[in-house]
C-alpha cells in the first residue's frame, strides 16, 4: 500500500506563502492523477487542485490564481505552492489520488496551514 507523507505547513500571516510537499512511498504514483485537498474544522473535505500524470492541472474556484500544483515524478512528490494566503485558507491539507470510486490510497496525516489576520 502506498504511503503519503505531507509536509510544509505552518503558521503564516495573511498575504504570506507556503510550499507544501506530498511524498509517495512508491513510484506507482506517477501513473495517477494526484490532488491536494483541505478540510477546515467543522467542514467537509474539499478539492484544492489536481494534476494528471501528463501535467494537466485543475483548480477549485476559490484558488483564483493564488495556488499552483506541480509534481516531480523522479522524486515521487507532488507540490502545492500557496500564495496570498487568507485566514479562510486555514485547514488541514492532504494529498491523494482521486478515482471514480473515491481515492486510491490511504490518507496521510496531512499538514496544517494556519493563516492569521
Amino acid at each position: 500500500q502506498v504511503q503519503l507523507v505531507e509536509s510544509g505547513g505552518g503558521l503564516v500571516q495573511s498575504g504570506g506563502s507556503l510550499t507544501l510537499s506530498c511524498a509517495a512511498s512508491s513510484s506507482i504514483f506517477r501513473f495517477y492523477t494526484m490532488g491536494w485537498y483541505r478540510q477546515a474544522p467543522g467542514k467537509q473535505r474539499e478539492m484544492v487542485a489536481t494534476i494528471t500524470d501528463g501535467g494537466i492541472t485543475d483548480y477549485a474556484d476559490f484558488v483564483k490564481g493564488r495556488f499552483a500544483i506541480s509534481r516531480d515524478k523522479s522524486k515521487n512528490t507532488v507540490f502545492l505552492q500557496l500564495n496570498r494566503l487568507q485566514p479562510e485558507d486555514t485547514a488541514l491539507y492532504s494529498c491523494n489520488a482521486p478515482s471514480p470510486l473515491g481515492f486510491r490510497f490511504n490518507w496521510g496525516q496531512g499538514t496544517q496551514v494556519t493563516v492569521s489576520s
